[in-house]
């Protein structure tokens, strides 16, 4: 979503839901939610097996989680709090994927014993793995193909020699056979190579990548692999002038490279997986803010009660978020504004040199496509506090699915009865 026609809510539902849920508030859309992970199954329908383990990084919330369960996800975690919200959600661990690097003896052992499916980001890890939960049954490990994956129009997760991920074409090799010898009997092959892409052909790439490695793995090793995990890394149109992937004409072209890669050299059946966080949630989720201040000094400044504490991307990442001011939808976009949150941060800033219509103290503002790395980048940082998330359900009502943070939340983790303070009245 990012046209001003995208909104699931006009300005007087917005200015109705203020008076019992202030803002600043992330509002996710379960209707939206349900409808694209449909489509995403649809598009792999073709495939026994296919299942999306969503990315719980971009959205760790429940109540999301639960509804992407019901329509057929499972999850992909990368740490015990993870881990622990998709069993809570009530998650088989044959539909957890736990693929983690730099990986505390414990969170292995959860994962373990939850029965995730558990995805090996270095070939060190196995005895490490070995001595503090076990060996398990199935296992999969994540490749990282350095210098044989470069590609100037893609968006490949930085320089792949340059990345802490995953293993060496060639201890791959050494990692499934060691892993064979101590009694795994099942394996999967993992990668997460491109983020954010648009381009169909880049993603189509990765698979080509995967099921050449798997035809040269299997018959060197004489093992059988059970899944493909394809990664994740499908983007999604920020700019209004970008176009999302076709989920479709994306399974058509994976399922030729299929059949010709797996089904004609009988590798075939081949599970295959993804882990896509950002597609799923991303365009169904809104901040809404409100203008609260203008200042007018060398730029025309609009500032607005919400911060980077709530929407890290366009600060951290100079990431575009296209901006509504609610109920001007059909307004001319004739004035130029910095629109900037109250850190103590020259980057605290949502849009720059952004043309949008006359501002006025009160309006509404709706930033687009903050359903992923949106609530779940939140920080504390100046003391802030992060903001409530709601749903709007496919019935129209809302439900609070978290509530905003209080001063007493950000103290509750300080003693005051300590030393230091025990002369000091409450």
């Amino acid at each position: 979503m990012n046209d001003d026609k995208d909104l699931f809510f006009s300005r007087n539902e917005i200015q109705k839901m203020s008076k019992k849920f202030p803002t600043p508030f992330h509002i996710y859309d379960e209707k939206g939610i349900r409808q694209n992970a449909r489509r995403l199954f649809r598009a792999f329908d073709w495939v026994k097996g296919f299942k999306n383990y969503f990315a719980v990084k971009a959205c760790p919330n429940p109540y999301i989680m639960k509804l992407l369960k019901e329509e057929g996800c499972g999850a992909d975690c990368s740490s015990l709090p993870e881990l622990m919200l998709s069993e809570r959600i009530g998650l088989p661990g044959s539909e957890i994927m736990f693929t983690s690097n730099d990986t505390p003896a414990a969170e292995f052992k959860k994962a373990f014993d939850l029965g995730a499916i558990i995805n090996l980001d270095d070939i060190t890890m196995i005895p490490f793995l070995e001595e503090n939960a076990g060996i398990p049954e199935l296992i999969s490990f994540r490749y990282n193909p350095g210098p044989l994956r470069r590609t100037a129009d893609v968006n490949v997760i930085g320089n792949p020699e340059e990345s802490k991920y995953g293993l060496t074409r060639e201890q791959l090799f050494q990692a499934y056979k060691t892993m064979k010898t101590k009694g795994s009997k099942r394996f999967g092959l993992h990668t997460m190579i491109v983020s954010n892409e648009l381009n169909r052909n880049a993603l189509l790439e990765t698979a080509n990548m995967l099921f050449d490695l798997i035809s040269d793995l299997s018959a060197k090793l004489k093992i059988h692999f059970e899944f493909v995990n394809l990664g994740g890394g499908i983007g999604i149109p920020y700019r209004p002038e970008q176009k999302a992937v076709d989920l479709e004409a994306l399974g058509r072209s994976i399922r030729s490279a299929y059949t010709e890669k797996i089904e004609n050299r009988g590798l075939a059946p081949l599970k295959i997986f993804m882990e896509n966080g950002r597609v799923m949630t991303g365009p169904f989720g809104y901040l809404v803010t409100k203008a609260i201040h203008e200042k007018h000094i060398y730029k025309e400044y609009i500032g607005v009660d919400a911060c980077m504490a709530n929407l890290m991307r366009p600060g951290m990442y100079k990431a575009y978020h296209h901006i509504t001011v609610l109920g001007k939808e059909k307004e001319k976009k004739d004035h130029k504004y910095d629109i900037v949150g109250s850190l103590c941060e020259n980057n605290d800033k949502f849009a720059i040199d952004r043309m949008l219509p006359k501002i006025e103290m009160g309006d509404f503002l709706a930033i687009h496509n903050a359903g992923a790395h949106g609530h779940a980048m939140g920080f504390n940082y100046n003391g802030k506090l992060r903001s409530a998330e709601l749903l709007k359900r496919g019935d129209g009502t809302i439900e609070m699915i978290r509530r905003a943070e209080t001063p007493q939340d950000y103290f509750t983790t300080l003693d005051f009865k300590g030393s230091a303070f025990k002369d000091m009245s409450s």
